[in-house]
């Protein structure tokens, strides 16, 4: 069974054949139910651009304090301090004041040549081939190495952060993800900072153990060792899973569309567009979630206080009443901007960086392999409820 075509629309983000190719159906809930709800697990969804554009900033409606993930807010998890994206104002604001002095665009595109001599070393040994593969071959070392320069983690072990991250977002097929994968104790980051609080770098990880702030009790104070520790395996995680996630759905997109992967090739002006348009095409993180505060009507309908309303970006970012031809894959797109990184003050702090890393990646790919054709068969379509991308990515080069 795939995507309706009638009866009532249906959305199950556990079913691996909806999730195969969503887009018929989110087509179908943005025309016939674009307040959708699922009683068989117990949300609602958004779906067209305009109402998560509306929506998806009021804090005081829809709140981040107990996760973005819809199976945590359900179960109701204790979230630990320092857990910065589940967090509201005032806290989440004094904790984001702290990020932000490092992820600016400007430092961001610091690290380009970095990122550049990161990319030759996993793609040179590779030219002369016949077959490559987009995610084993760069999109599992790239993200974690770059992270891995922002906090000093030593090169030989950031394939084993990677792993860890990998399996605390990765589900059973057709199933919901465990409060058990909501632990976000900074586990296994213990030893590196512990060394950095004796041994003082120029890394990100100095940064946040030196960094002050002032809490909304209006107490001036620098992090505490916990705190840190989640900071930090949350900057990892988001670094790692979903910039590996751009990076296979850049492998595909642009192996389906050949014509437009030449003009790139040919016109590196068109890199940062064709980036844009992968994202918003393919966004890594297809929804986020929210636990709604107080009752709230949309589309004619009362949204009930402790409801967990979706957000489906992905939906939003083919939505035909903002973009033009929204299903179609165009590098010269002219509409406005996608909502893959999300809104407000919630709005995704590594977009600069992942847009760096994407830039980078495509031009150093185009330069030894300006022609692929994706070899689907072989590849794998994760399996999770809150990322969307592929395991591997495997193509014909030439």
């Amino acid at each position: 069974m795939s995507a309706q075509t009638d009866g009532p629309v249906y959305w199950d983000p556990y079913r691996p054949d909806l999730g195969k190719d969503p887009y018929p159906t989110f087509k179908r809930m943005r025309n016939e139910a674009p307040l959708y709800f699922n009683e068989e697990y117990n949300f609602y969804a958004l779906s067209k651009f305009a109402d998560i554009d509306k929506h998806f900033g009021n804090t005081e409606i829809f709140s981040s304090a107990r996760s973005d993930i819809m199976e945590f807010i359900r179960e109701d998890i204790d979230v630990p301090p320092g857990m910065f994206i589940w967090h509201d104002p005032p806290m989440h604001t004094a904790y984001r004041s702290i990020v932000t002095r490092v992820f600016t665009p400007k430092r961001m595109n610091a690290l380009e040549q970095q990122i550049r001599d990161f990319c030759a070393k996993c793609l040179d040994p590779l030219v002369g081939k016949d077959k490559i593969d987009f995610i084993s071959d760069l999109g599992d070392h790239l993200p974690g190495g770059v992270i891995g320069m922002l906090l000093g983690i030593p090169e030989q072990d950031q394939q084993a952060v990677r792993e860890r991250i990998e399996s605390s977002l990765r589900t059973e097929e057709g199933k919901p993800m465990t409060a058990e994968q909501a632990s976000y104790t900074g586990e296994g980051f213990e030893d590196y900072i512990d060394w950095r609080m004796q041994n003082p770098s120029d890394d990100l990880m100095t940064e946040l153990l030196n960094a002050e702030f002032t809490d909304p009790e209006g107490v001036k104070r620098k992090l505490t060792r916990d705190e840190v520790l989640i900071f930090v395996n949350v900057i990892a995680g988001a670094g790692n899973e979903t910039t590996a996630k751009l990076i296979g759905w850049m492998g595909k997109l642009l192996g389906e569309n050949p014509e437009q992967r030449r003009q790139i090739a040919a016109d590196p002006k068109l890199i940062n567009p064709a980036i844009e348009e992968i994202l918003r095409m393919e966004p890594p993180g297809p929804s986020v979630a929210r636990h709604v505060t107080q009752d709230v009507e949309i589309h004619g309908q009362v949204v009930p206080a402790g409801s967990v309303m979706l957000f489906l970006l992905a939906s939003a970012n083919r939505d035909e009443d903002r973009y033009t031809n929204g299903e179609q894959f165009d590098i010269h797109r002219k509409d406005p901007p996608h909502i893959t990184f999300g809104r407000g003050v919630h709005a995704c702090l590594g977009a600069a960086l992942a847009r760096v890393e994407g830039r980078v990646a495509l031009e150093e790919i185009l330069k030894r392999f300006p022609d692929w054709t994706v070899d689907l068969e072989n590849a794998k379509l994760s399996s999770s409820s809150s990322t969307r991308g592929w395991d591997n990515m495997p193509v014909i080069i030439g």
